[in-house]
């Protein structure tokens, strides 16, 4: 019987840098075996994966502080003591990055899993997560970034979103390219895509792929709990122990961060010839498969 063909593992050709992100802190980060690499373009359920791989690592424990465990390491504004918290930990890693796969330091040992979204809904969550945020979040973000002002704009979604899809994910960083290099990397053995919309329509089995795909087997006895401390409401309670500084970046703290969690709030607001136009723009930027896999969900298998 043949070896199977050594994959062609991605390989990084630039760097990425605007007001949030520094690419280069992956170039000398050291990965160990088993490493967990949680990617989304942003408000596409990073929080909510990072709870669920902690629950899987931590046997469904209380009081994670998923927080402090799981940094967002090519944040720029990364305390010098998170990576060092991440070298020093002892039980098995999980980070996440809100890079394309090409801006990334791709490694063998670790498992990565990155979650889709519907781009509209993603809009909408990055509005709450922007238009809520305080003065001294944009004041961070503005400080040391040597590029146009970081600025709140107007609190109206509607516009919001007309900026977000003519601008390609302004004032954040670039959509289209995001999902297309996640997506072309599905068939690689140690990638896991998995969509927003099959994790809320069914949690429990979405973290059984999710433990298959690590090879961390839940206790049957603990698996229950597991669940609960992964659905909305047990995370809407406990959201200083999930969100960002603790939710001190928005005005109401961890549990506005922690918003809704819902879809389609878009289409009493969008017209019919704006939801057309997205749909267009996605077949255009994705190709048919990626289009209708970030639309609706379901397996993203390579063809």
């Amino acid at each position: 019987m043949p070896e199977a063909a050594t994959p062609a593992w991605p390989v990084k050709t630039r760097e990425m840098h605007n007001s949030h992100m520094n690419s280069t802190a992956w170039n000398d980060f050291k990965f160990r075996e088993g490493d967990v690499v949680i990617a989304t373009y942003a408000k596409s359920g990073t929080t909510w994966m990072q709870q669920i791989v902690a629950q899987l690592i931590f046997g469904g424990a209380e009081g994670i502080d998923v927080h402090q465990l799981s940094p967002w390491v090519e944040l720029r504004l990364l305390p010098p003591d998170a990576k060092a918290g991440l070298e020093a930990q002892s039980h098995r890693r999980f980070m996440k990055t809100h890079l394309p796969v090409d801006a990334l330091v791709f490694s063998p040992r670790a498992k990565y899993i990155y979650i889709g979204r519907d781009g509209r809904d993603t809009a909408w969550s990055f509005f709450n997560h922007h238009f809520n945020a305080n003065d001294d979040y944009f004041k961070r973000y503005n400080a040391g970034f040597d590029g146009p002002p970081f600025e709140r704009g107007t609190g109206n979604v509607h516009e919001f979103y007309g900026d977000w899809m003519s601008r390609n994910g302004f004032p954040y960083w670039p959509f289209w390219e995001n999902v297309r290099s996640w997506w072309g990397i599905r068939h690689l053995p140690n990638a896991m895509l998995i969509h927003f919309n099959d994790m809320k329509t069914d949690l429990a089995g979405s973290i059984r792929r999710i433990a298959e795909f690590l090879d961390t087997p839940a206790d049957p006895a603990v698996f229950p709990k597991i669940v609960e401390h992964c659905s909305f409401d047990y995370m809407k309670a406990n959201a200083e122990q999930v969100t960002p500084r603790g939710g001190a970046s928005w005005n109401g703290g961890a549990k506005t961060f922690i918003n809704k969690g819902t879809n389609g709030r878009w289409r009493d607001v969008l017209t019919a010839d704006e939801i057309a136009a997205y749909d267009a723009k996605a077949l255009t930027e994705l190709g048919a498969d990626c289009a209708r896999w970030l639309a609706n969900g379901g397996q993203a298998t390579a063809r």
